[in-house]
């Protein structure tokens, strides 16, 4: 215990009235301490005590029923499944409640005074067994009980970080409303009633104290802490610095720079209540879990930090689930292995037929990427241009979420609301008669395959089984055995054969070789207006639209697949719309599913989708509500925002400035839009993609030759600039080496 403390601790109960009023700064600078240096992780995961303090005898009686309900509910909400989620053990939660009052006239102190040694000693023998409790209250006033128990079973006060809308600093005295929710913090440091300030334990070292997002309170309350030497941040300092910044700040002060052990309190009324609405006492302008999340994450896998509390959770209030999913991902986030470990589970328990980049991603917002340690990426790759709409778009994630909450799949048993809307939209703005909805590329393009071909033996006469498809060299259609065998990638093919017949590939650009491969029996020409895995290969000018004169001239279907290139990729809604052609069948996909879902569809003439019949190809996920109501919300955006236009100009932009780059080491800059591709000489493509990665740049490359440039549409100009600047560096930092 702290000497000074323990010498001035109160031993009466008119000692622990509050002090005079002083004179005292209304705020209290954020210190500059160094931030605590990264702890690795536990050996083991952590084996958690959950111990639910069902307690709300410090709150306003007429809420009685309010957070005491909290525990039970973020059981039910799965809280344990969150621990083991993130690695941790958890035991079976220990459910803590009020013993009825043993006299009708015993006040709710008198009560909690009974309470709280109870909870103290679940807590401590949790420490004693080696495990690390997880508290969910109840009310604040349970935190009396929480951290004397943990200093109990320590020998010594721990730091602690106190994050909360409130001080909760009051004493009896000073209390406007005599809540005892109002007074823990007080009690912890040793001021105030008895039945909460004089539990047994050490009292709390205010030089290790830190109070975060406190933004209602009184004067008394600021009083008592600022006279003992608590931190407390002030709003415009926790604006200014960041959340993370701030809590690291206060790890540090609570540890003594990661000496000593420490705890956190969390009180969900701290989140503005668009974020968690259902507390005991919501206060306007609070934190976000957008920002407390990730600063959290990984917490209580470090050395030192002994517990978490998190408390005033009403699940009566909270009716869609927003606050109690919040609570469980607080717990997930703090029990969170970081990336090193992640990466390792990865390796252990998955394929691997993928090898990523070293870095694991954990958030995504726009045009940007955050790792599990907080790191920002510019985004250049889009996730093959699945994120054409950024990471996370307000508008896509509430068309969703809306969504969601009303019907997600039903099957195409029977029809849904959201569907037909979607079939007319998609056909109107593309110009096709029908489309059929899927679920990935992959399954839109052999969903063309299948139709082409029944096409071909229903409508062109081909004899059944003859059917040919044609494709390009360098093609990239998907992996299915089908694909595969259109594919020319040596590994792509490499023991998956034998492959089905009918598949024939050409050099891709040169339509002289597409009119000699067409034979009497060849139903459909696949091809992409710009080969995207091939390196962002650009045909020569007017390729695809002499393809599509042969494939007129011999009544064979010209199929675009532009599950990359499609929706605004290339600077018009469709790549094939560069030189005026309408192919007779057209695949989208990844940038439909606004970065949320996968959704794809197959579009074409009537004459040639209306082959099927009732039972010839189905989905089960394909054109459900969720993914419909997804991609037409997609679809309004890329109009809304005119990104094929801003595509235009921003990938005219960045083709000049790629080609302005005066290096060796470029051999050629090429594509169309945002859809660009820088290829190398003298150095591995790999080799610059991990400059790229190290300068907060995330792409990927191809074939180890070309490095591939496709960042969300949304991008700012100010970002893309950014990172052509970092490719322009890595490139001569590697020239220097080379």
């Amino acid at each position: 215990m702290n000497d000074r403390l323990k010498a001035t601790a109160p031993t009466s109960p008119t000692q622990g009235a509050a002090p005079a009023a002083t004179s005292v700064q209304t705020t209290v600078q954020v210190a500059a301490s160094p931030s605590p240096p990264s702890s690795p992780p536990r050996a083991e995961p952590p084996a958690v005590a959950l111990i639910g303090a069902a307690c709300n005898l410090g709150g306003p009686a007429t809420a009685n029923v309010c957070s005491s309900a909290g525990p039970a509910a973020l059981a039910r909400l799965g809280v344990a499944g969150a621990v083991r989620r993130a690695g941790g053990e958890p035991r079976s939660l220990e459910l803590l409640e009020p013993i009825p009052a043993q006299d009708p006239a015993e006040g709710r102190l008198a009560q909690l005074g009974r309470y709280l040694p109870r909870l103290a000693h679940a807590v401590a023998a949790a420490i004693d067994r080696g495990d690390t409790p997880v508290v969910l209250g109840g009310d604040h006033s349970i935190a009396a009980g929480t951290w004397r128990g943990i200093g109990q079973a320590l020998g010594a006060a721990p730091g602690l970080v106190w994050i909360d809308a409130h001080l909760d600093a009051h004493v009896a005295e000073s209390s406007p409303t005599g809540n005892p929710h109002g007074m823990p913090l007080a009690a912890l440091l040793g001021l105030g009633s008895p039945e909460l300030a004089w539990q047994d334990g050490p009292v709390l070292d205010p030089q290790r104290v830190t109070v975060i997002g406190a933004r209602s309170f009184e004067a008394a309350e600021l009083r008592h802490l600022v006279r003992l030497g608590v931190k407390i941040v002030a709003p415009d300092d926790l604006a200014h610095h960041g959340f993370a910044k701030v809590l690291a700040d206060a790890v540090a002060r609570a540890s003594h720079q990661g000496s000593a052990p420490f705890g956190v309190t969390i009180d969900l009324d701290v989140f503005d209540p668009s974020d968690a609405p259902a507390t005991a006492v919501p206060v306007r302008h609070g934190l976000t879990a957008k920002e407390v999340l990730p600063a959290l994450r990984g917490l209580l896998r470090r050395p030192g930090c002994v517990a978490l509390e998190i408390v005033e959770y009403c699940p009566e209030r909270d009716p869609d689930l927003r606050t109690g999913r919040l609570a469980v991902d607080l717990v997930e986030a703090a029990l969170a292995p970081d990336a090193a470990t992640l990466t390792d589970w990865e390796l252990r328990y998955g394929a691997h037929n993928y090898a990523p980049l070293p870095l694991v991603a954990c958030r995504g917002e726009g045009a940007f990427l955050f790792d599990t340690a907080g790191r920002r990426y510019i985004d250049m790759m889009a996730a093959y241009s699945a994120v054409s709409f950024g990471h996370s778009h307000p508008r896509l994630v509430a068309a969703l979420t809306a969504q969601a909450q009303r019907l997600a799949v039903t099957s195409r048993a029977f029809s849904n609301d959201r569907l037909p809307v979607l079939l007319k939209r998609l056909t109107e703005l593309t110009g096709f008669d029908l489309a059929l909805p899927a679920n990935t590329g992959l399954e839109a393009v052999e969903t063309a395959l299948k139709v082409a071909r029944k096409w071909a033996h229903a409508v062109k006469g081909v004899p059944d089984e003859q059917a040919e498809i044609i494709a390009c060299a360098g093609n990239f259609h998907g992996r299915s055995i089908a694909i595969v065998g259109l594919s020319t990638e040596d590994q792509y093919r490499a023991g998956f054969g034998p492959f089905p017949g009918g598949l024939l590939t050409i050099p891709y650009g040169d339509a002289a070789a597409l009119e000699a491969a067409i034979t009497p029996n060849t139903a459909a020409f696949l091809v992409e207006p710009i080969q995207g895995e091939g390196g962002i290969v650009v045909p020569p000018p007017g390729y695809l639209a002499t393809c599509a004169a042969i494939c007129r001239r011999h009544n064979v279907l010209l199929i675009a697949d532009e599950v990359q290139t499609g929706l605004g990729r290339t600077g018009r809604l469709l790549a094939s719309q560069h030189e005026g052609v309408q192919p007779d069948g057209l695949c989208l996909g990844k940038a439909l599913g606004g970065g949320l879902l996968p959704v794809s569809a197959f579009l074409a003439r009537r004459e040639v989708l209306g082959v099927l019949k009732p039972g010839d190809h189905g989905s089960t996920f394909g054109g459900n509500p969720l993914a419909a109501t997804v991609a037409l919300e997609a679809l309004e955006l890329l109009l809304d925002e005119d990104l094929p236009a801003r595509s235009a100009r921003l990938g005219a932009w960045l083709l000049e400035r790629l080609r302005g780059i005066a290096s060796p080491l470029i051999k050629e800059v090429r594509g169309r839009g945002l859809f660009v591709g820088v290829e190398v000489q003298g150095v591995s493509a790999r080799a610059v993609v991990d400059g790229l990665l190290a300068a907060g740049v995330v792409t990927k490359d191809t074939h180890g030759t070309v490095i591939r440039l496709a960042p969300p549409l949304t991008i700012d100009e100010a970002t893309l600039a950014a990172a052509a600047d970092a490719l322009e560096r890595v490139l001569a930092g590697l020239e220097r080496r080379s």
